[in-house]
């Protein structure tokens, strides 16, 4: 491969190994090859729903052959892309809640790690129970009685889990959506051919998407994830490269659904797994963090110290991770399992198995998980590894760079351990920022993409541009890997900080920039703003707090982008979500709407311009409040 065909990443020793694999493909060679693009798709202007298309408008055309102008176009193409990413979010948080159901009732060999977490999401709903397996219960219960919920009824769960203001406030707009799985379905249907034409009701749609993404789908996700498998702790862990050993059997798990891990983890401590390890020649087994399951084997770390080695990085690193021929076994459960695995783990021999077969991958085996199942699962995937250890050392290289990542990234960030870190109250949080040492919040979240500018370059630069404002960061999604990876969740980082930044990062012993791990943790951010809110008795919108997904990628995202919005949080994107083509929707989302929920889309494309925009708008929210 000729260098000059590499896309550009903003970790350097990531594109120098790339690079050292000649006969090596990956999305990073296949992106320059794609940089010319459909300007209808671009703009949203394209439809392909009936067999009269596809139609494209066109100054000239501005309507398809049944009508349809751009605008419902454009709106129908958006929705049925946040009803896609909202159906993702909720997939996760329905196995998820099963797990718990089956944990809590003795279907499933795992134990609650969690308990703390347990009682005061109970007390929060009201659950009352006479065991801590009978309160588990009961809250699975009644997440997938919200979710199965019809679209005419409000999911039980809603009040008592979304900010009080916010809450009235959607009530008011007539968007408090529905069951939360009866709102996905409407929406395909609303979106499908000579159905809705109507942009604004479309739009409202999208919100009630995102708020049911935000609270069910990421903050219950999260919440569910640390009962079963334990609370986040504060911690510095090794991240990159380096973490993976050559010597052990090595697994990587992809995807977003940690707990369907959470018997392997268990079996793979056992003393008889351990004895097969050795009767291999491997020194035992241990489990890579790669995409978004990885970050949240990061941010629970503290109770897998044993197996999991830490985290390399983000979904378009993992083409890299196979190509150093210490990974013996993919399992993968989710999305951010990219398709280029596929040839690459041909190519390193390494096996593939899926567990859920909406990621079921073409040379892959799958083993559709079920709890009831889970220990037999976990057996089969640790019998694969050891097979596929034993039949592919000696017969690849071993290349892992070592010097690639950090010995030191600050990880186990949540809204719990922060607060607790914090002397157990976010008031000192606030003091900081309400005394300027620090100028305000930015959530910089979801995505890599190989886009906007290139791997993770919009996301590293934006962030240092930032943290010299004095602008503290906090990172939930793909973001995170590319972060830590690039050294700015490590102490040395605060060396890029402003001033005032730099002096409390130093007097807290923190980076500038707060890992809270996967894009699950958008819902995280969410808990930290809606309580800074309450602290100071006004609504989320006011706070100096701005949001950006700078390397947004898929359509999950454009659900967490949904949730952010309707939140009434400015969210700034470095590339639009194939709006612009209509003029009624890209004015809706970038001026209408803080009119409307408070929030505002922010569409730009250059770091400075866009740090500009979001420091901005923290300054005025300083001055509303008086700061």
């Amino acid at each position: 491969m000729e260098i000059c065909t590499l896309c550009e990443t903003a970790d350097e020793r990531l594109g120098e190994f790339i690079r050292s694999k000649k006969d090596l493909e990956t999305s990073f060679h296949r992106k320059p090859r794609q940089n010319v693009k459909c300007g209808f798709g671009l703009q949203g202007v394209c439809c392909r729903l009936c067999a009269n298309g596809p139609c494209r408008i066109t100054p000239k055309h501005q309507r398809g052959v049944c009508g349809a102008d751009a605008d419902t176009i454009v709106a129908r193409n958006f929705l049925r892309a946040v009803a896609a990413g909202a159906g993702c979010y909720l997939h996760v948080v329905e196995n998820a809640a099963n797990n718990l159901k089956k944990i809590a009732t003795g279907q499933m060999d795992m134990e609650l790690k969690g308990v703390r977490t347990l009682q005061m999401l109970s007390e929060k709903l009201g659950i009352e129970a006479q065991s801590e397996s009978e309160r588990a219960s009961r809250l699975a219960d009644m997440v997938m009685s919200d979710l199965y919920k019809p679209r005419e009824q409000e999911m039980e769960m809603l009040k008592y889990m979304a900010p009080e203001m916010r809450y009235e406030k959607w009530s008011k707009l007539g968007i408090l959506p529905g069951g939360a799985k009866s709102e996905v379905f409407d929406a395909v249907v609303k979106s499908s051919t000579n159905l809705s034409s109507d942009p604004v009701d479309m739009l409202m749609h999208v919100l009630r998407l995102g708020i049911a993404t935000g609270i069910y789908g990421l903050a219950l996700t999260n919440k569910l994830n640390d009962i079963m498998m334990g609370e986040p702790v504060l911690r510095s862990a090794a991240v990159g490269f380096r973490v993976i050993d050559p010597d052990y059997i090595n697994i990587m798990p992809t995807g977003h659904q940690q707990s369907l891990f959470g018997v392997l983890l268990k079996r793979l401590g056992d003393e008889d797994v351990k004895k097969m390890a050795a009767e291999a020649g491997a020194k035992g087994f241990r489990l890579i963090g790669c995409t978004c399951v990885g970050q949240d084997f990061q941010l629970r770390g503290e109770h897998a110290e044993e197996i999991f080695a830490g985290h390399v990085g983000n979904n378009f690193t993992s083409e890299a991770v196979l190509a150093t021929g210490a990974i013996d076994l993919v399992v993968s459960e989710f999305n951010c399992t990219i398709p280029g695995l596929e040839t690459v783990a041909d190519k390193y021999m390494v096996k593939q198995i899926c567990i859920d077969d909406v990621t079921k991958k073409a040379n892959a085996d799958l083993i559709q998980y079920s709890p009831e199942k889970a220990q037999e699962i976990a057996d089969k995937i640790i019998k694969e590894a050891v097979a596929s250890y034993k039949s592919r050392r000696g017969r690849v290289s071993i290349d892992v760079p070592a010097d690639h990542g950090y010995e030191n990234s600050l990880t186990g960030v949540s809204e719990m351990s922060l607060k607790e870190f914090l002397g157990g109250s976010y008031k000192p949080l606030m003091d900081l920022v309400a005394s300027g040492r620090i100028k305000g919040i930015a959530g910089i979240v979801g995505c890599s993409n190989l886009t906007a500018i290139g791997h993770d370059v919009f996301t590293v630069e934006l962030t240092k541009e930032l943290i010299k404002r004095d602008i503290l960061v906090l990172s939930a999604g793909c973001t995170s890997g590319g972060l830590e990876n690039c050294g700015l969740m490590s102490p040395d980082a605060v060396e890029l900080a402003g001033d005032s930044l730099k002096d409390v990062c130093r007097s807290l012993g923190i980076p500038p920039v707060l890992n809270f791990g996967p894009c699950l943790a958008i819902g995280r951010l969410e808990m930290v703003a809606a309580e800074l809110a309450q602290m100071l008795n006004i609504d989320i919108p006011q706070l100096p707090l701005v949001l950006s997904a700078p390397q947004w990628l898929e359509e999950q995202a454009l659900a967490d982008g949904a949730f952010g919005l309707a939140l009434g949080l400015p969210l700034h994107l470095a590339l639009p979500p194939f709006i612009a083509g209509s003029k009624l929707v890209t004015e809706i989302l970038t001026e209408q709407l803080p009119d409307i929920t408070g929030g505002r889309l922010i569409v730009d494309g250059d770091v400075k311009s866009s740090a500009d925009k979001l420091e901005v708008i923290i300054l005025e929210r300083r001055k509303q409040l008086g700061l």
